[in-house]
């Protein structure tokens, strides 16, 4: 599974300011969710919220090396449950460019 956030974008009625962007890669399932903010703590919490309440534990979850994705809370989340976390590394251009299209699409 692959996770990206995008934004900031206009600050929506919710408050809302930034999209934490979700995709099966087996699947290619996108879930795309409106968030306040880019904290570690917000991006734990609707990961498991959104994702994993309802489609389980993802065995694998690849990030690009935002600071929140890399955080002790996120790493520990991940710990917890039995997650191998990768990253991308910043020379590598991204996968994640999926993400900014399914935005686009929306």
């Amino acid at each position: 599974m692959a996770l990206d956030i995008l934004g900031p974008f206009p600050v929506t009625k919710k408050g809302n300011r930034y999209v934490l962007v979700l995709m099966d890669y087996f699947t290619k399932w996108p879930e795309a969710i409106p968030i306040p903010d880019q904290e570690a703590s917000t991006v734990a919490e609707e990961l498991i919220r959104s994702w994993i309440s309802c489609y389980g534990v993802p065995m694998i979850l690849h990030s690009d090396q935002d600071t929140n994705f890399n955080s002790a809370l996120f790493t520990e989340l991940c710990k917890l449950l039995g997650i191998l976390k990768t990253r991308r590394p910043r020379y590598i251009p991204s996968p994640m460019a999926w993400s900014r299209d399914l935005i686009e699409r929306f």
